[in-house]
């Protein structure tokens, strides 16, 4: 998203609003900067010199998101106590593996 000077300085007052706005759907606000051109995107990749170059999770590229995961074991949960994208009967819609199989 790019301002205007005044909507930047907060001249017109939709500045803060449109910036509280986008914050939830950004990895990243920049305010008066330069962007380091690097992006979370399949194309990109750390490069440099081994163990960079073999390394399956970086800080940049697709793989970058691996870093910041982190996974849970539910070991017998009852369903109702599990987060909702675990429930069998799927109430978000998410695509998933069960037994090997994709489902929608």
């Amino acid at each position: 998203m790019q301002l205007s000077a005044d909507e930047a300085a907060g001249v017109s007052g939709r500045g803060a609003a449109l910036l509280a706005e986008v914050t939830p759907l950004a990895g990243r606000v920049l305010v008066d900067g330069w962007p380091t051109g690097v992006a979370v995107a399949p194309a990109q990749h750390h490069g440099g010199p081994y163990p960079a170059t073999t390394s399956t999770s970086t800080s940049v590229g697709g793989t970058a998101i691996v870093r910041w995961l982190r996974p849970v074991a539910y070991q017998n949960t009852p369903e109702p106590l599990l987060p909702p994208e675990l429930h069998d009967t799927n109430p978000l819609g998410l695509p998933r593996r069960v037994d090997g199989r994709l489902e929608h």
